[in-house]
């Protein structure tokens, strides 16, 4: 037989080199007028054709795809922001989409498409596309900021605090132990989180583990966590909310046990009552039967935690107060008597607005100046969650009032709850001020129109509830020496007596508040927490006062001077960019007209109508003119550009900058709107605060390391969590209170960094510091604040116990151990708004002075950030 493989390798041909394509005029052409067309039309700030030809070339031509890069992403950026102006939301993320196609690797236009993912408010999706621009490039510096920030969103600090909680996380699992152990085979996890919960079934023997968790983040990070320990076939995670799980399309039978942590500070914040009554009805087995003491556990329902105790006590605490309520009559030379009520968004009371929170969180044990108890702890709600009418009855059931003796005389600033989880019979977990715990307490203000100052021998009327399936508590009256005085009707110093409830009384004063309710309701209004403190800011608003007085003498003194030139009648134009309320243009156009002279005219950019209501209200009782103060987004067509001039042929005289966000960093773009800002002043004119001196010292702080990321080396519970959900450790921790924060300062505070809005060649974005150690210890973080320069005299600082703003903190990756007298070497680095810093210990540095300085390299140019 012939040779088949012979005779093929014969009669093959011979091979050939790839063909090289062929010529294609027209193709050439049709892509160099596209090209040429694309360009012409970036010079006409024509973005969307430009968009539209640079698409056709790189799909003709993807060689030109280096060549087109730079000019492609300015294109992108700038259509997507018109677009994002426009409101074509869809249209935008479809332009990114093809970006995304062409350039599957360029970090920039992922990163880019994931900061308008977050403004958009799909925060998950921002964190895949900032995840994947950092697995593209590690250092990525914008792509590792922007990570950092959705972190904080995606997972909540608590969750490093709780998985640091060893003895909360060892109650739980001995309760879960014990329950599968007298035969609950089959577990649900509600909540689960990182999956602790449902491991820890597994673990204990159950036969079948469920668990749900809504949060997409939070579902890939249990799925993740659940295979690395090996349980990835025998549990099952569902991502959906338990309210919407159904047997047996979800889950095949109903289950023996549930077991959840869905608590908040205030205990029922997180739904955990709609959850379990749906559990009870659609999941669980049912419950034991007492005419039935036998009935083995695994053909009944059981759920962990069994039930909860709630405890409460009346607090008076400046901290809280100054948050709340309107503590001041002037500030700044301005009269804010007019003003009926100031309050916060945080109420219980019955004429509070829908979207107004019943309780907001503190940690009792932090709070700058510390708080007094007025009364002891007071037991005022019991709950037993394995009881499905008790649940089903809570929200429906009639307010209860409780009478609390008062103990300390004060002023009741808040009523502070906690509560203990009774997990079982055995196990519970407190989560009151004294213990060491993961949990902050629920705090309800007192927002009566007076202090609210009580007595020993008083008692405190409070109304307990559960309406909308949140624990409401409200303090409604003082009960004195048989008398009851109401608060919504207390006058200060001066309490109308008012007999114990009289119906027909009653009747009456409700009638009389519906009569004359439309008179004073527009004196009333609601600020946030972080507005109403800075409005209670004293000193912050009276150097303000004197800087500007100080900038209007020096400005009327250069006009007077330029007599022949410049109208003595034309008025100083001054704009209030703040974020949120400001009084500070108010207070700069009552200046003006207290001067007699060269009337300012003022400008202020707050938006919520309530907030122009209160401004003008004060404006008129403090005999400003309606013409004087006017609200800058009524003069601007586009909302994005506020800083321009105040008219074609004006210049600013003084432009107030928001530079510090209220939990302690930078804000955003700072640096670009001081650029923007120096080009609209007039000759003298000056940016407030003109320099911002940023601060820091070095400090020991387990509390640190414990709320920014699972600590030690030794699994938790024996399961591997750490490495996982410390992905999303963040370096700066934000809202911390220095002043009682647990930590020991291993040195003397140094100067860290400036900032300069009025002089960019003063700038740098990098600089080297040595600090000498103070003390032994071990270097976790250099916390820090700003001295905010409003001119070279007149400052404020970040760091005081008025102060609305909270300070930040750097964690160091790795911890310093350091002696008396070591020197370590900071560096700092600003990189749009953001700082990082570096520490390494010096072995051996021979230096008398306490700190000294590498030479600082310079900023090139300011940018823009995610906002």
């Amino acid at each position: 037989m012939p040779n088949e493989m012979a005779r093929s390798k014969k009669a093959r041909r011979p091979r050939r080199g790839p063909r090289e394509p062929r010529e294609d005029p027209a193709r050439n052409e049709l892509i160099s007028r596209s090209l040429e067309s694309a360009q012409q039309c970036l010079l006409q700030q024509d973005y969307g054709t430009a968009f539209v030809h640079y698409l056709l070339v790189l799909n003709l031509a993807p060689v030109l795809k280096d060549f087109a890069r730079e000019s492609f992403r300015f294109t992108l950026f700038k259509w997507a922001d018109e677009l994002d102006s426009l409101g074509r939301i869809q249209d935008l993320f479809d332009c990114y989409e093809q970006a995304v196609e062409l350039f599957p690797a360029d970090e920039v236009i992922v990163n880019s498409m994931g900061e308008h993912l977050f403004r958009m408010g799909f925060r998950d999706e921002a964190a895949a596309h900032f995840h994947k621009a950092l697995k593209l490039r590690p250092d990525f510096p914008e792509a590792k900021e922007n990570f950092y920030r959705v972190a904080n969103w995606l997972v909540e600090r608590w969750h490093f605090l709780m998985l640091n909680d060893h003895g909360r996380n060892r109650k739980y699992q001995l309760a879960i132990q014990r329950a599968v152990q007298e035969g609950c085979s089959t577990v649900l996890d509600i909540g689960t989180g990182t999956g602790i919960l449902g491991m820890c079934a597994k673990k204990a023997g159950a036969r079948e583990v469920y668990a749900c968790e809504l949060s997409k983040t939070m579902y890939e990070l249990a799925c993740e966590v659940v295979s690395a320990n090996g349980m990835a076939d025998s549990i099952r995670i569902l991502h959906m909310k338990s309210l919407e799980m159904e047997i047996p399309k979800d889950i095949p039978t109903r289950v023996s046990l549930v077991v959840t942590e869905t608590v908040d500070a205030g205990l029922l914040g997180e739904g955990i009552i709609e959850s379990l009554i749906h559990a009870w009805k659609h999941l669980l087995l049912p419950p034991p039967n007492p005419e039935e003491p036998q009935s083995a556990p695994s053909q009944t329902g059981r759920v962990i935690p069994g039930g909860a105790t709630v405890f409460g006590m009346a607090v008076e605490c400046q901290e809280i107060r100054r948050h709340h309520r309107l503590c001041v009559s002037a500030v700044g030379g301005l009269d804010l008597e007019a003003v009926r009520e100031i309050r916060s968004p945080v109420s219980c009371s019955v004429d509070a607005d829908e979207s107004a929170e019943p309780y907001t969180t503190e940690r009792l044990s932090r709070l700058p100046g510390g708080f007094t108890a007025l009364t002891g702890p007071c037991r005022m709600l019991d709950i037993d969650f394995n009881n499905v009418q008790e649940l089903e009855s809570l929200c429906s059931r009639k307010v209860m009032r409780l009478r609390v003796p008062v103990t300390q005389e004060g002023v009741v600033d808040a009523l502070a709850v906690w509560f203990q989880l009774h997990l079982d019979q055995e196990n519970s977990i407190s989560t009151g001020p004294q213990e060491n715990t993961c949990w902050e307490q629920a705090i309800y203000p007192v927002q009566s129109l007076a202090h609210c100052s009580v007595k020993r021998n008083d008692e405190l009327l409070l109304e307990v509830s559960c309406r909308d399936a949140y624990l409401r508590l409200c303090c409604v009256a003082i009960v004195r020496d048989g008398q009851m005085f109401h608060l919504d009707s207390m006058e200060e110093e001066d309490y109308s007596t008012v007999a114990l409830p009289n119906p027909e009384v009653d009747l009456c004063s409700a009638l009389a508040s519906l009569q004359t309710r439309h008179d004073t309701v527009s004196n009333m209004f609601t600020l946030e927490c972080s507005e109403i403190a800075l409005l209670n800011n004293v000193n912050y608003h009276n150097s303000f006062r004197m800087a500007v007085e100080k900038l209007l003498t020096s400005l009327r003194s250069s006009r007077e001077m330029q007599a022949s030139e410049v109208s003595s009648s034309e008025p100083f134009y001054m704009l209030d960019v703040s974020e949120g309320f400001s009084v500070l243009s108010l207070l700069t156009a009552r200046l003006g007209q207290d001067s007699g002279s060269s009337l300012v005219q003022a400008y202020s950019s707050v938006e919520k109508d309530q907030h122009q209501a209160l401004l003008r209200l004060l404006a008129q009782s403090n005999g400003v003119e309606e013409s004087a103060l006017q609200f800058w987004l009524s003069h601007v067509e586009d909302d994005s550009a506020v800083l321009q001039r105040p008219a074609s042929e004006k210049l600013w005289s003084a432009i107030v900058l928001d530079c510090i966000e209220t939990c302690g960093l930078i804000r955003q773009r700072l640096m670009e709107k001081a650029t923007l800002a120096r080009c609209l002043l007039e000759d003298g004119g000056r940016i407030f605060p003109e320099r911002i001196v940023i601060h820091g010292l070095l400090v020991e702080s387990d509390t640190l390391l414990q709320e920014s990321a699972v600590q030690g080396t030794d699994p938790t519970l024996g399961f591997n969590i750490a490495p996982f959900i410390n992905q999303f450790t963040v370096p700066v921790h934000v809202f911390l209170d220095l002043s009682t924060l647990e930590c020991t300062h291993l040195s003397d505070p140094v100067e860290l960094f400036t900032l300069d809005l009025m002089n960019s060649s003063a700038n740098y974005i990098s600089r080297g510091i040595r600090v000498r150690v103070s003390a032994p210890g071990k270097v976790t973080a250099v916390p820090f604040w700003y001295q905010i320069y409003l001119d070279a005299d007149l400052t404020v600082t970040t760091f005081s116990q008025d102060s609305h703003w909270k300070q930040a903190a750097v964690v160091l990756q790795c911890p310093l151990v350091v002696n008396t007298g070591d020197w370590v070497q900071l560096t700092i680095q600003l990189h749009k708004s953001s700082i990082s810093i570096t520490a390494v210990r010096e072995e051996a540095v021979a230096a008398d002075d306490a700190t000294a300085e590498e030479e600082p390299v310079p900023m090139d140019h300011p940018q823009g950030g995610l906002c």
